[in-house]
This record gives structure tokens, C-alpha cells and sequence, in this order.
């Protein structure tokens, strides 16, 4: 897959940038004859990095609503097609698509299906089963598509296109590498900056311009201070000794870096680092089992002996796959806050995933503390992105203690 829709030349158009032999594979295996994918990250993968600027931030326009479309033929790339908003012509025009069949022409979200609808008729291939995403389709398109193929089974197919997109291309990693390291920096920069008197709104704002700067688009920072739990950007105002954590998620160019780190307005006591030590030992060992071909149950094998050293306060790890989405392949365990299924548990873990390894606690008399690291599958081992800035980083230095 390729990192930037600008990348495909002449010599691209008409092969997918995708391993079209594997979705192949996972669609014979789920019986689908035919996919319709509709989320704007999907979409994005199987147009090779292409995602179109006018809808980047929000899809609402007039009384509908921004609907890419991508038709995958199980076994003909060639039958793709591409159902874009009408603007999406000037893109056409200078030829970010790798595909020849683009219809430009959709305004509303049944504008789109129906034009999706046309083109499978056109194939004019019997559809027993057509796989969808149903958390990312319209009720109006659904019924659209619905009705105009009364003998076909419309089912989920969103774990197919997850498990397409597990393994991470280098192109791939180098963004998810660039989207971490970006976050981090930001986060060092707002630490050196931080004075007492300011409130959590204003430190996330500072986080946004940072994330921004860096070329990453903003999209949510948790943030505490002192004592307190709670993680919303609020005017709780900042005072000389509080402990901050924040935990941010920036995009780059729709691969995300979610990570997380500590400061403090002041010194960090022996108990304060005692806790952060014991988080990073916990973050540290996750890491160590890590290898190409690794059962993704050794991850959580591997802390299970430290958790019960953190008796201090509610303690709890989680570690889930990263890329394109948060919590994304691979599925490690059934107990985590998002709920799916441990898939990936008793699987050899690849090369190229990339993993989101977490350890929080929530300290009664000290608040809340968290390390969350982004960490890459390798042939060799493992490799961490953005991994500074892990120590307690300090309001006046932004140097980690």
C-alpha cells in the first residue's frame, strides 16, 4: 500500500495497492461474493492512501452526508469500482486513482448506493452473499441496496477488512512511526510550557497547535491533574506539585498515534517515581516477548507476575492493535474496555503488527499515572515508536527525571 494517493503513477493504474490475492482469500472463507466498504479508513486503504480533503474533517453537507463507496469483485481487481462526490472530479483530474472506474457523480448518501447498485448490475454476476459495513453505512443507503437485491444475504464484513489490513506495509509503518513520535514531541513541548495557574483547557489547546505544527491532525487528549481522575479537558486550574498525564491521539495522514505520558509542576517524591518505575517495568516486560511469530496470549502471560505489585490503587493493563483505527487487529484479549473477542490470543503474532501496550493506575492520595507505548512487531523483535519522554517530565525542564 502506498503512503500518499500522489504516489501511484501511470505505471499503478489498475493494480491494487493492496494484496488483493488475501482479500480474496478471507472472502471465499466468509462465502462473499461481492464487498461494498464505506468507512472512510477502508476506503482509504483499498485507494491506496488516498482519503479526499474536502470530507477529511466531517461529513455532513446539505440534508445527507459525505458516502465514499469501494466495490470489491472477490477475484476480479478489475470489476473495482469507486463511487466519489461529484467534487471529487478535480482529483480524478490528476489522477489519484489507481483504478480506471471512478463515478464522481454522488451528492447524497443515496445518490452514492444507488450508483453502487448500477455498477453491480452491470457486472451482472448473481450475488449470494454482498459484505458490507454495517457500523459505517447509512440506514437510507442500506435500504437502498437492500431492496434493489432482494435475493442476496447482506452481511457484516468488517472483521474481513481488519484482518486484510493487519499486517502493516513498511509505507504504513513509517506513518504510524511518524504520527508517535509527532504526538510525544508535542506532549514534551506543552510539559516545558506548563505553569501553575493554567487550567487542563488551555494545556489541551496548547497540545492541538503543537500536534498541529507537527503536521499531525488533533483528535482527543485525556487529561488529569493532581488528584483528581477525571480525564475531560475542563478549567480545573493547575497548581505548583500537580501531577499531569496526558494521553492524545494524533493522526498523520490517517494513521494514528495514541500515546501517553506524565509530568509534574515541581519534583517528583520517592513515591511518585516508585509508581512510575513500577508502570514502565510492567510497559517493559510486555515489549520483551515480542517477535515475529510470537502467541499474542504471551503479551498478557508476560505482566500477569507484576500486576499484583501495583497495590497502591486500581491497577489495570491493556495492550490492542493500532494502524489506520485504535483498538484494530490484533484482538488480544476479551477483557478489555472495547468489547470483541480474543482472536489474536492464541495466534502467531507477524511481523508488521503494531501493538498499543498500556499500564494505568489510579492513586487515591496521588492520582492518576499511565504509560502507553506504540510498539512494532519486527523479524527480529521489536521496535518502539516514540518511546522518549517515559520518566516524570518536569513544568519548568521538559526533561524527564
Amino acid at each position: 500500500m502506498t503512503s500518499e494517493n500522489a504516489s501511484n503513477t501511470p505505471s499503478d493504474r489498475g493494480v491494487p495497492p493492496f494484496n488483493h490475492q488475501q482479500l480474496d482469500t478471507l472472502m471465499e472463507a466468509e462465502g462473499l461474493d461481492v464487498l461494498i466498504v464505506t468507512s472512510k479508513h477502508n476506503v482509504q486503504y483499498m485507494l491506496g492512501g488516498y482519503r479526499f480533503f474536502m470530507f477529511d474533517y466531517m461529513d455532513a453537507i446539505g440534508l445527507s452526508r459525505y458516502l465514499p463507496i469501494f466495490i470489491y469483485w472477490r477475484g476480479r481487481p478489475e470489476a473495482s469500482a469507486y463511487i466519489a462526490n461529484s467534487h471529487e472530479t478535480f482529483e480524478q483530474e490528476l489522477g489519484r486513482f489507481w483504478l480506471p472506474n471512478v463515478q464522481a457523480a454522488a451528492r447524497t448518501t443515496t445518490d452514492a448506493m444507488q450508483l453502487c447498485v448500477d455498477h453491480l448490475r452491470q457486472l451482472g454476476y448473481p450475488l449470494k452473499r454482498i459484505g458490507i459495513e454495517a457500523g459505517f453505512l447509512p440506514a437510507d443507503a442500506y435500504l437502498v441496496l437492500k431492496d434493489a437485491t432482494p435475493g442476496s444475504e447482506i452481511v457484516d464484513a468488517v472483521f474481513t477488512l481488519e484482518r486484510l489490513r493487519a499486517v502493516k506495509t513498511e509505507a504504513e509503518l513509517q506513518l504510524l512511526r511518524q504520527a508517535s513520535e509527532g504526538v510525544v514531541d508535542a506532549m514534551l513541548a506543552v510539559f516545558s510550557t506548563v505553569r501553575p495557574g493554567q487550567t487542563k483547557r488551555e494545556v489541551v489547546e496548547a497540545l492541538r497547535r503543537e500536534e498541529t505544527v507537527r503536521g499531525l491532525l488533533f483528535e482527543y487528549c485525556l487529561i488529569t491533574a493532581g488528584k483528581s481522575l477525571n480525564r475531560a479537558p475542563s478549567d480545573q486550574v493547575l497548581e505548583e506539585g500537580d501531577i499531569m498525564s496526558l494521553d492524545s491521539g494524533g493522526n498523520y495522514r490517517g494513521y494514528i498515534g495514541d500515546l501517553c505520558r506524565m509530568g509534574i509542576l515541581g519534583e517528583p517524591d520517592a513515591e511518585l517515581r516508585e509508581l512510575l518505575e513500577q508502570i514502565d517495568e510492567v510497559q517493559h516486560a510486555a515489549r520483551k516477548p515480542l517477535r515475529d511469530g510470537v502467541l499474542g496470549g504471551e503479551i498478557y502471560a508476560a505482566v500477569e507476575p507484576l500486576m499484583p505489585r501495583l497495590t497502591a490503587g486500581k491497577a489495570s493493563f491493556v495492550a490492542h492493535g493500532m494502524g489506520l483505527i485504535s483498538h484494530e487487529a490484533p484482538r488480544l484479549t476479551a477483557n478489555s474496555p472495547w468489547p470483541y473477542s480474543a482472536f489474536d490470543r492464541d495466534r502467531p503474532l507477524p511481523a508488521g503488527m503494531v501493538i498499543s501496550i498500556e499500564t494505568t493506575l489510579q492513586h487515591p492520595q496521588r492520582g492518576f499515572i499511565k504509560l502507553e507505548d506504540t510498539v512494532a512487531v519486527t523479524v527480529n523483535g521489536h521496535e518502539a515508536y516514540g518511546d522518549g519522554g517515559r520518566g516524570w517530565n518536569r513544568a519548568a525542564s521538559g526533561q524527564p527525571t
